[in-house]
């Protein structure tokens, strides 16, 4: 079994990164950080400890910016499912992250309360910095809203004595970063607001990549996978040497596999064909197997020609043979040096891919609340990944904790 690498991932300077979160009131998080956040991070345990969770907090925060708090809000069940149960302070969640490698990180920090039935955005934060130039100095707030109301510093670089314009926002459920930062005059509002919008958090269905969806080249493959053929259509016109790389990747997996094409039928529907080498004709999607579609899907992910800058995946070794899981976690920290990736899993498999920094072990404390603890930091980890043992392995002997048959299941640290 190939062993991940122990050096760092490079990431390259112009590509914004996650560097720690935190998360309160938001279901099971009662209160969670992830500091340290590497571009490929790993979220490993049993059933109900938190996972999809917290990987439902960037897809809910990243929904608040494209179709504004209210919809996501409603999605979700509102404050009743949302908020952490004996709870009664708002949610609340907190980014810091840095726009590129050279430069200090900023903070996001977003409260939400509701009121009356409705949500409304409590207190709304961004604190910056300048490129330091030997100069220390803590990070100031560059904007700053309470119930709507707040103020903004304009300009590519803010600075704490510059003027704070005042503004109010219409509605108290509106988001400032969302509202101000399609303003040009708030180039790092604007950017903080264009990394959240841009994640994809994937929720990927085997039955939706069996769609005939309406014929047409999609840039980007939907949460569910339902354009996979519109995507594939895509990358044929315009990206043939990227779709080339795909097809040979999912060759390597899937024996005899020869052709994949999606092809335009005379009432404007878009048919995706896979051809095995054996046979003359193509056979219709939803005759293939589902491991082919789903790894054709995360390979289209992988190997997007411009790809977003946070990708979610969301348990990935469902209908996918094991052995082809460690090779997938290592394709995925080669595609994290173009974006930042976050995976759930309980696949010991995908895990033998894995690196210690990069894993953490989620479980459920006493009283039902999720607690994180990363690999690297558990007693004696360390030494046995050095000494040749996979992370997978060390789960699944019980090394790391979070054992579903195991109350509260807390690891060794």
């Amino acid at each position: 079994m190939t062993r991940p690498k122990k050096s760092q991932t490079t990431a390259a300077p112009s590509i914004p990164r996650i560097e720690y979160l935190r998360v309160e009131n938001f279901r099971a998080l009662r209160r969670v950080e992830l500091s340290d956040i590497t571009p490929l991070t790993v979220l490993l345990g049993p059933n109900g400890s938190g996972k999809s969770t917290i990987f439902d907090v960037f897809n809910f925060l990243s929904e608040c910016f494209q179709v504004g708090l209210r919809k996501a809000w409603d999605k979700r069940g509102r404050f009743t499912e949302l908020r952490t149960r004996g709870s009664s302070g708002p949610i609340v969640i907190e980014v810091r992250y840095r726009e590129q490698a050279a430069e200090e990180p900023a903070t996001y920090r977003l409260e939400i309360d509701e009121v009356d039935g409705h949500p409304r955005v409590r207190k709304e934060t961004l604190q910056w910095r300048r490129v330091p130039k030997n100069q220390p100095g803590a990070p100031y707030k560059i904007l700053s809203f309470d119930n709507g109301k707040g103020w903004v510093i304009s300009g590519p670089q803010p600075g704490p004595k510059d003027r704070k314009t005042p503004e109010e926002l219409n509605s108290p459920d509106a988001l400032a970063v969302s509202t101000l930062g399609q303003l040009a005059k708030h180039p790092r509002v604007a950017a903080l607001r264009r990394f959240i919008a841009d994640w994809y958090v994937s929720y990927l269905s085997v039955e939706d990549t069996r769609d005939v969806p309406l014929a047409g080249a999609h840039e980007r493959l939907s949460k569910t996978g339902d354009n996979l053929a519109n995507v594939l259509q895509f990358l044929q016109e315009n990206h043939p040497d990227r779709l080339k790389q795909i097809f040979a990747a999912l060759a390597k997996r899937v024996p005899r596999l020869e052709k994949v094409s999606s092809e335009p039928l005379r009432d404007g529907r878009l048919l995706l064909r896979i051809k095995d080498a054996p046979f003359a004709e193509p056979v219709l999607a939803r005759f293939v197997s589902d491991g082919t579609l789903k790894m054709l899907a995360y390979l289209v992910v992988l190997f997007d020609p411009k790809p977003p800058q946070f990708i979610g995946l969301e348990e990935p070794e469902n209908f996918l043979h094991p052995r082809l899981l460690t090779g997938l976690a290592e394709e995925c920290r080669a595609a994290a040096e173009r974006s930042q990736f976050l995976v759930t899993t309980h696949s010991p498999y995908f895990v033998n891919g894995v690196r210690p920094d990069e894993l953490r072990v989620l479980y459920r404390d006493e009283r039902g609340h999720t607690k994180v603890v990363r690999a690297s930091d558990q007693r004696g980890v360390v030494d046995f990944v050095d000494e040749g043992a996979a992370l997978g392995d060390l789960w699944m002997e019980g090394h790391l904790g979070g054992d579903p048959l195991v109350r509260a299941g807390a690891p060794r640290t």
